[in-house]
């Protein structure tokens, strides 16, 4: 019995210390876990919240840095191509070589962390090997491989440019040195097929391809147009994975000039060999269409090769023809027969006694190198009579003689907007004295460029019809309007027709063939209180006179020696200039007298031939 007792308060306590070691739910370590979680999840929430709702922007803008990208449309700039499609400016694929100096300092690092982690790896050699890669770099660029390594030396810039525009087999061979950091990338270079024969009207471009000369500029956004783009969004390993806008862009325009290259090439031979023999300072020379006021070749002497513009001055890249004013001296003195002509005061029958070869205008004195006496208005330009010249200016109201040189352009622009051109220098005040009339009437008080005085030739070789002078290939004719009658200005054609002819003043201006009217200009330039030493030799003249095809200017600025008439210098350029364009125009020849000296001469060696 005491047994049993026993082993029931045995069994009594055991089952009392099981109730007592029973853990409680309410322990403070778990209340400190369960609590710790809770907040970093409500921190977490708060975070996201903050991120999300409150200021997303940063987090958008970072994520948008790495899967964004806007890519341009890769342009080439429009050819300029002249009248007959040949090429003038084209554009050639070269490439650019850039760096990324981060990567540069990157690549070091790790070289220098590998050699401590690889006992057996030869830092000594990597270096010199990667010494001599950028040194083959700097040669091959020509550079100072020190000044190279300092313009990649700051890790804190991603994007260096080493050099632009260099050709592809220097850029292959760039590539296969390849250096940690270096890379390439495609472009664009002009490139002007016609050198320095068309420079200073194509003009040229700046190395990140916008034009700034000549019709480079004037049109570089035709020729540019405008990149489309379009923006992308992409996976970490590089794929376009959504395409998000696209914006069209506008594609380059050809561009094709009424020059004739064939002419311009052959203006410039003349022209630089002319500047050369008289050691003149400058030259300009213009070809003009008559009928149509198209620009077939502007050239100026001295010019510059736009391939290579290393060392050239800024004289030799202004385009002298449209930039610089000369008094154009006798060479407008057809205006004063003209004005007189056409308000009636005299007629072609009419003589001017230039006796004694002088006279007295307010003090001041108008003289002819000698005394021509009474002669006609052809002889007054034959000769180049100051005193005939002066006495018709002075025989039209003032007003009538200054309306006919602004109807021909001298006193506004040609109408052809080039680059840097001016209207030249006149000055229009309200009264005049008869010796700044008469000394206007033989070419002084006024300046003009050889474009102006190209378009006045082609308003009298087209029968009195003024139009704008044109570069760019219009579409459609241009707008005209008569200025002077067609009488009169056939009248002063035959009278220039003298000067190229026998006992004329410009002799060597004639062209064989075809009937020549032009006049000489020989003026001294301005100085300060005077005139100097220096000369300005001008011929202008148009062919055939009997249909008129042709307007050409050659200005020769102060040649030196013993020959510096405008009939000496300019006179034979023009003759050579005129007779080759005719030819490659395949204008008829004009003067019958020697059509018919040919046709004898080829008869005459017909009949030999079949008598053989």
């Amino acid at each position: 019995m005491n047994t049993v007792n026993r082993q029931s308060q045995k069994q009594n306590r055991s089952n009392q210390a099981k109730v007592n070691s029973v853990p409680s739910f309410l322990h403070w370590r778990f209340v400190v876990v369960v609590v710790a979680i809770l907040l970093v999840f409500v921190g977490l929430g708060i975070r996201a919240a903050y991120i999300q709702v409150v200021s997303p922007d940063l987090l958008i803008k970072q994520g948008d840095s790495r899967t964004l990208r806007t890519r341009a449309n890769p342009l080439h700039r429009g050819l300029i191509v002249d009248r007959n499609g040949q090429q003038l400016a084209v554009s050639v694929p070269v490439r650019a070589i850039w760096a990324d100096p981060k990567a540069i300092a990157e690549a070091e690092q790790e070289t220098q962390q590998k050699a401590k982690d690889d006992p057996s790896f030869n830092l000594q050699a990597r270096q010199r090997e990667n010494k001599k890669r950028w040194q083959a770099l700097a040669e091959v660029l020509g550079q100072d491989v020190r000044k190279l390594k300092e313009k990649v030396s700051n890790p804190e810039k991603r994007f260096v440019y080493i050099q632009r525009q260099v050709s592809p087999a220097m850029a292959d061979y760039v590539e296969e040195l390849k250096l940690a950091g270096i890379y390439l990338r495609d472009e664009s270079r002009r490139y002007y097929p016609s050198g320095e024969v068309s420079a200073h009207v194509v003009g040229f471009t700046n190395v990140d391809d916008a034009g700034i000369e000549g019709i480079e500029k004037l049109y570089n956004k035709w020729l540019a147009g405008s990149q489309g783009s379009r923006k992308i969004r992409r996976d970490g390993k590089g794929r376009m994975v959504e395409l998000i806008e696209s914006e069209e862009g506008k594609e380059p325009q050809n561009i094709q000039l009424t020059i004739d290259q064939r002419i311009q090439a052959l203006a410039y031979k003349e022209l630089k060999q002319a500047v050369q023999y008289y050691k003149a300072t400058s030259g300009s020379a213009v070809v003009v269409a008559v009928s149509t006021g198209e620009i077939l070749a502007l050239v100026n002497s001295p010019s510059y090769n736009p391939n290579n513009r290393a060392g050239v001055s800024a004289h030799r890249i202004r385009n002298r023809a449209v930039t610089d004013a000369y008094e154009p001296g006798s060479s407008i003195k057809p205006l004063a027969v003209l004005s007189a002509l056409e308000f009636g005061t005299a007629d072609t029958e009419t003589l001017v006694d230039t006796s004694p070869g002088w006279m007295h205008l307010g003090g001041n004195i108008v003289r002819d190198s000698r005394n021509y006496g009474e002669i006609d208005l052809t002889e007054i330009i034959r000769k180049s009579s100051n005193m005939g010249t002066s006495k018709l200016a002075l025989s039209v109201p003032k007003e009538f003689l200054l309306d006919m040189f602004y109807n021909v352009g001298l006193m506004s622009g040609s109408g052809a907007n080039l680059l840097g051109e001016i209207n030249g220098i006149f000055s229009d005040r309200p009264r005049w004295s008869d010796f700044e009339l008469s000394t206007l009437s033989f070419g002084y008080g006024i300046s003009v460029t050889a474009l102006q005085l190209a378009r006045m030739y082609s308003i009298l070789g087209d029968g009195g019809i003024r139009r704008p002078l044109s570069i760019i290939k219009p579409d459609a004719p241009v707008e005209s309007e008569r200025v002077i009658s067609a009488q009169s200005t056939q009248q002063i054609l035959q009278m220039m027709e003298t000067v190229t002819e026998k006992n004329g003043s410009a002799e060597q201006a004639n062209v064989p063939g075809y009937r020549v009217a032009g006049k000489t200009g020989t003026s001294r330039k301005a100085i300060a209180n005077g005139y100097g030493e220096e000369y300005v030799n001008i011929f202008a003249g148009v062919a055939p006179v009997s249909d008129p095809q042709l307007a050409v200017v050659i200005l020769i600025n102060e040649p030196k020696g013993e020959l510096y008439y405008a009939g000496q210098t300019a006179a034979p350029v023009f003759a050579k200039i005129m007779a080759a364009s005719l030819q490659m125009l395949n204008v008829p020849p004009d003067d019958k007298t020697v059509s018919s000296i040919a046709v004898s001469s080829t008869s005459a060696s017909g009949g030999a031939a079949n008598a053989g």
